[in-house]
């Protein structure tokens, strides 16, 4: 199968073009850059550290017209242009960029009525496990308050992270209830007793921490903690590949990665 990688100087973008090398009967095909980047003209394998691939890196997003599937770790912005330009092409789309506006979001549906697009905020087997734990553990214990803490490194610019809000989503839906009106995303001052039924959000950022998420449901006399450490790129990376190898069998639609691990089914 062949596949595009975006992004390709990028932590992400490297690990994602030696997850496709690494995997077998998957082929690094194509690779972009944004315009201006130095990388561009470049062989993507020598960029990711893995030997030369014969792939130049490009600018242009219609190299990606030979490719079976695209997996794209960029920037909000990026994504969602490159979803229109794939729609055009044809060519599935795996997405793992995360901070989205309303408007992003507007343009990935409407390129999903022409491909299939996988988009998670984040590609782990393990972060996708743990959001039906939470899910199931949320409607289990409907009387306790549930706080989503998460850690990443100093780069990070979105908070809170995708995984997080991928995890109080799924704390919402064994809820029943909208994660957008009654998330708390933060606290400052004189802010009153904590409102029941609320999902509450806290942000640590600081050296190379590649993620830490914990769901803690916290009731009168007891805590249910369920956490996942992420430590090396290389889980999401793995992920995206498996859920491109997955995407090029489906119709066009948008999914997550709960449906490529078959954990909505039953």
């Amino acid at each position: 199968m062949k596949i595009g990688v975006a992004g390709v100087a990028g932590r992400m973008g490297r690990a994602l073009v030696r997850a496709v090398v690494e995997t077998e009967g998957t082929t690094l095909a194509a690779a972009t850059e944004r315009r201006g980047a130095g990388e561009a003209g470049k062989d993507a394998g020598v960029i990711a550290g893995v030997g030369e691939s014969g792939v130049i890196v490009s600018v242009d997003p219609t190299v990606f017209g030979d490719c079976d599937a695209v997996l794209d770790f960029t920037s909000p912005g990026a994504s969602a242009e490159l979803s229109s330009s794939l729609a055009g092409l044809g060519t599935a789309h795996v997405i793992g960029t995360t901070g989205f506006t309303e408007a992003d979001e507007t343009v990935i549906h409407a390129a999903s009525r022409h491909i299939p697009i996988v988009k998670s905020g984040n590609m782990s087997l393990g972060v996708n496990l743990l959001s039906v734990l939470v899910e199931r553990a949320a409607a289990a214990l409907p009387q306790a308050d549930i706080e989503v803490l998460e850690m990443h490194h100093r780069r990070k610019v979105d908070a809170p992270s995708g995984t997080a809000l991928l995890l109080g989503d799924a704390a919402a839906r064994g809820r029943g209830i909208d994660l957008k009106s009654q998330s708390v995303m933060s606290r400052e001052g004189h802010t009153g007793p904590r409102e029941a039924g609320t999902i509450g959000f806290a942000t640590l950022r600081g050296g190379s921490v590649i993620g830490e998420h914990d769901v803690i449901l916290a009731l009168d006399s007891e805590r249910v903690v369920l956490s996942h450490i992420a430590e090396d790129r290389g889980v999401f990376a793995h992920g995206a590949v498996a859920a491109a190898l997955w995407a090029v069998k489906q119709p066009a639609g948008l999914y997550s990665m709960r449906d490529v691990l078959g954990l909505n089914e039953g």
